[in-house]
This record gives structure tokens, sequence and C-alpha cells, in this order.
């Protein structure tokens, strides 16, 4: 066995050691405030439930619908004038609204086209470069309280535009 096989499997028991070792010393009731922890832990993932159950549902309308699809006939013409494959626009339109959605689609382009593609290649790439920036709204926004969130949306999603250009061009320039 590997020294960094042997570190990852007793890092964090030794940690959880540590950190009881130092509340004893203190006189620090962990297992107390653990239990505290816990409690509101579960206030807030059923707090949560609410927004994750409608960033789901929302998705499974968009793809189900056939909306996603129209919209992508609708701009293949010009897509494909500039040199971008319509295949990979439900990924840069999910990927904001979903990692899971997206992981699969990304999973199905892969399957279909290929790891070594171009489809797969700016597939992956888009993956990497972009992030869930209405998930993550959605749940830390609001399990804070936070209900103005304008300027964070905008941002958000002005870099994951950001992301989806610039995984267009570096995959174009380096495997197109």
């Amino acid at each position: 066995m590997g020294f960094i096989t042997s570190m990852s499997i007793w890092l964090i028991p030794c940690f959880i050691l540590v950190v009881l070792i130092t509340a004893t010393v203190k006189r620090v009731p962990s297992y107390e405030l653990f239990v505290e922890g816990g409690k509101e832990g579960v206030k807030m993932a059923f707090s949560l439930l609410p927004f994750l159950v409608g960033m789901i549902v929302s998705i499974s309308i968009l793809r189900s619908s056939g909306a996603l699809d129209a919209f992508i006939n609708l701009i293949s013409p010009f897509l494909s004038f500039i040199g971008i494959p319509p295949d990979i626009i439900p990924l840069a339109i999910v990927r904001p609204i979903s990692g899971t959605a997206a992981l699969g689609m990304t999973t199905e382009l892969i399957d279909a086209y290929g790891p070594d593609s171009f489809i797969g290649r700016l597939a992956s790439v888009m993956q990497g470069s972009t992030d869930t920036t209405l998930y993550i709204l959605t749940v830390y926004f609001g399990a804070i309280g936070i209900r103005k969130m304008g300027y964070a949306l905008k941002v958000g999603l002005l870099a994951d535009l950001v992301g989806i250009i610039a995984s267009i061009v570096i995959v174009s320039i380096l495997f197109g």
C-alpha cells in the first residue's frame, strides 16, 4: 500500500481524534454540540427541500415538453453557419441549471460521439468550464434567506456564458 493511500485512509479518523482530544482538553461538550449541529442540519435540509424540488421539476418540464428541442431546431442553421455543433446546445443551456442533468447530457454525448471526438471534448471542457449557477443561488441563497439575488444571478450567468464561449473557442483551436 502506497503512502498516499495510507494517508487517505487515516487522515479523517486522525482529524476526528484530534478534534475530540482538543474538545476534551478544553472541556467543551462535544457530543451535545454534535447533536445540536445535527438538528440544525436537518432543519436546513427541510428548508431547502422546496427549492430543490422546484429545480428538479423545472428541468424535467424543460426536457420532456420538447421546448428545448424546438429551440435547438430554431437556432441550428445559425449555429452550423458559425461552426458550433447544435448537439452541444442542450448541455450549454442545462449546465447553469443542474449539474446532474448536465453530467447526464455529457455522458450521452460522449457515448454517442466518443470521448476523442470534437463534441466529446467540447462537452467535457464545457462541463468543467461552467457552473450550476441557478442551483447554487437557489440552494445557498435560499438556505440563508436572501431573496434579492439579481446581481449574483447576472454575474453567475455571465460567467457561465464566458465559460461556454471560451470552451468552444479553445476546443475549436486545439482540436478543430
